[in-house]
This record gives C-alpha cells, sequence and structure tokens, in this order.
C-alpha cells in the first residue's frame, strides 16, 4: 500500500514538474466552442486570483469573424485554471484586444474595480484600411473580482478620430483614423508621481490610405484621470509603421511604449517615452538589445528599486520567425537588459509561429507569470517563472 501511495505521489510531483516546464494549458484550440484562441492578457487580482483573457475565435483562426473575449480564472497562482466564461458576444462579427486593468484607487470603489478594454470590428483589417469599415472601442468593469460584468460602455468618440477635416501638418494628409486596436495584453494604472491612479491603455491605428510596409500605422495611447468617466488621447507616435505597443510606468512621471515596427526594415523594437505621464513624446529610439520578428511584445513594471523601475520583457526573439520566446529583465527602465531567460522554443530550427503573443504579471516578488500562444497558435499556456 505504502508502495502505491508513493507511486501517486511521484506521479503527480512529475505530472505538475512537467506542466511548469512545458507549460500549463489554459485555452485549448478546438475545445470549449471555440476553433482557434488567440491574443493573450492577464493580471492578477489584490488577494492573488489570475485572471486569463482571450479572443476565441468560433469558426477559425483568421483576425476576422465571429470573435468573442473569454476568460478563465485560476486561484492556485497558474498551476490550474478554471473553466472558460465569455465576456463578450458580438454575435457573428468580432470582439477581440482584451486589454485589462486593475484599478485600485477609485474611492467609488474602495475594494477596486476591473476594467476591461476592448475592440469591436464589422469587417477585415485590410478593408478597414481602406475605408471600409469600422473598428469601436469599448469597456466593462467587475466590482467582484471577474464574477460578474457590467454593460458595455462605448467610448469610440474620445479615443478614435475617424475621417476628420482638418490637415494635420505632421502626416501631410487628412487625419483620418481607420483601423484601430487595443494593445494586445494588460493595461496599466500609473502608481507613483503626478500622474498616480491614471488609467492608460496603449493603442494603434491607421491614418489614410493603406501604404506599403504598414506605413500607414501609428501608434498612440489613451487614457483616464477619473476612473472612466471620460477619457483622453496621447499625442501620436509619428514614426511610420509603429504598430501594436505596450505601456509601462517609469520613474519621474515618465512611460514608455515599447512599439512593433510593421515596417519591417529594422528587426528590433521600437520605444518611446513620455515626461507626462504618457500623453504626448519627448524621446524615440530602436532598442536593437530586443531583436523582433515583427510581432507583439509585452512589458511590466515589476516595482522600484533604487529609484528606477525593474522592467521585464518578453516576446519571440528571433528576427525572422515568432519562436524562442524570451524573458528579459532591466534594471535601469530598458536602458540595459542584462538578464535574458529563453522561455520556450521549438526543437525544430525549420518551425515557424512556434511562440507568438504573450503577457506577462508579476505573481510575487520573484516570479513572473507568462502567459503565451504556443506551437503554432494551437494553445495559450502559462508558466511561472522565477527571475531572481
Amino acid at each position: 500500500m505504502k508502495k502505491i501511495i508513493l507511486l501517486v505521489i511521484s506521479t503527480f510531483v512529475f505530472h505538475q514538474i512537467h506542466a511548469q516546464q512545458s507549460g500549463v494549458p489554459v485555452f485549448v484550440s478546438g475545445t470549449e466552442g471555440h476553433k482557434t484562441y488567440r491574443i493573450p492578457a492577464i493580471i492578477q487580482l489584490p488577494k492573488g486570483d489570475l485572471l486569463a483573457f482571450a479572443e476565441g475565435r468560433v469558426n477559425g483562426s483568421g483576425d476576422f469573424g465571429d470573435i468573442n473575449i473569454v476568460m478563465k480564472r485560476s486561484t492556485d497562482n497558474g498551476k490550474t485554471w478554471g473553466t472558460l466564461s465569455t465576456l463578450v458576444d458580438y454575435a457573428h462579427l468580432q470582439a477581440g484586444n482584451p486589454a485589462p486593468v486593475f484599478d485600485s484607487s477609485d474611492p467609488a470603489f474602495p475594494q477596486g474595480r476591473i476594467f476591461l478594454f476592448y475592440n469591436t470590428g464589422n469587417n477585415h483589417e485590410g478593408e478597414v484600411r481602406k475605408g471600409n469599415g469600422l473598428r469601436e472601442v469599448w469597456y466593462k468593469t467587475s466590482t467582484d473580482g471577474g464574477q460578474t460584468w457590467s454593460e458595455s460602455i462605448n467610448i469610440t468618440t474620445q479615443v478614435h478620430r475617424p475621417k476628420q477635416p482638418a490637415i494635420n501638418p505632421a502626416y501631410n494628409f487628412a487625419e483620418d483614423w481607420r483601423h484601430y486596436a487595443n494593445t494586445p495584453g494588460h493595461a496599466i494604472q500609473l502608481q507613483h508621481g503626478k500622474y498616480k491612479g491614471r488609467l492608460y491603455i496603449a493603442a494603434n491605428h491607421s491614418a489614410g490610405e493603406p501604404r506599403k510596409d504598414g506605413e500607414d500605422y501609428f501608434s498612440h495611447g489613451f487614457y483616464s484621470d477619473d476612473h472612466g468617466k471620460t477619457f483622453q488621447l496621447s499625442d501620436v507616435v509619428l514614426i511610420e509603421g509603429s504598430n501594436e505597443c505596450t505601456a509601462t510606468e517609469l520613474s519621474g512621471n515618465r512611460v514608455m511604449l515599447n512599439i512593433r515596427n510593421q515596417k519591417g526594415d529594422i528587426r528590433s523594437r521600437l520605444v518611446v517615452i513620455s515626461k507626462d505621464g504618457g500623453a504626448s513624446w519627448v524621446h524615440m529610439y530602436m532598442d536593437e538589445q530586443l531583436p523582433d520578428p515583427v510581432c507583439e511584445g509585452s512589458i511590466l513594471s515589476l516595482g522600484i528599486r533604487n529609484g528606477k523601475h525593474v522592467l521585464a520583457f518578453t516576446n519571440p526573439a528571433h528576427q525572422t520567425k515568432r519562436d524562442n520566446l524570451t524573458l528579459r529583465i532591466s534594471y535601469d527602465e530598458g536602458i540595459t537588459w542584462p538578464v535574458s531567460k529563453v522561455i520556450d522554443k521549438s526543437p525544430d530550427e525549420n518551425d515557424r509561429d512556434y511562440t507568438a503573443y504573450s503577457d506577462i504579471v508579476a505573481i510575487d516578488k520573484k516570479t513572473i507569470g507568462i502567459l503565451y500562444e504556443k506551437d503554432r497558435y494551437s494553445q495559450i499556456v502559462f508558466k511561472a517563472v522565477v527571475w531572481e
């Protein structure tokens, strides 16, 4: 009997260790009513629960179609995950780009409130870029840790600029935003300084007629200083081809956007810095320490040490294919990235799309949780990594 008990315990421990090494499946394509799951996002609640979000694509893997926003919960730091909940179902059309954030400072909600920002669309991205369709911006909230959710609120007129008549000299063409997308991954709330409490959502749009190499794409952000009552737009990042982006707080009232370079001429991440909480941009550069195959990345502040935010960043660190998902750590707010850990990589050098989009969350002072797309989008898995 003792041998049987020991065998059962040993088998359980083996499976736990194996799951931690290979990633715990959270959303598996072809299950729970969806052919494919993509675009992961994750946050941690004050009491420790993890909430994982994704696009549940009902009929296939395409970016447009019958797409829902879905969620799962973990109460044990990502070792196991509960059943799937559908939070947004936009009938046969698209709801996507979930960007969750926990608002911890609204006096009207002393227990805090989750915001889930997302987009809807009524046509393919390529057609919307041509002016044939509309992408809208919404949010909904939860005051009970994601158990129930409010009705959705449409904020498109506050944060979108479709077909504006004025001429923007910086673009040299009519301001005409077409495609629009929130950051893939979590949004943020600023925790320090002059803009403490600001909800900030990184985003991007296309402007005017489609141009070669994605040059009609530009990054921007939008934010709220009154806990979602009103929203304002940041200045546009005036770099052609600046597309999907992710935001983090820095010291001195600064915000960083880390950006996908859609042009692909330089296979590295673009970076812009704001000195006024993400409203305007004063410093722009290409960070060649962060190779990128034209894909999404995720950035996160792990807290302040010696007056500077310690930053974590994940992306598929490869210049030609989506693979080699890597976690990097910076102790000087992104100037250097001395720590590098490969999280997942295909055993086949010829394999493509083995690891793609990811999002990250701080589980505790030494552990980062990584939610990422794996094995040619066949699943979204979670892995906890001790980074220090």
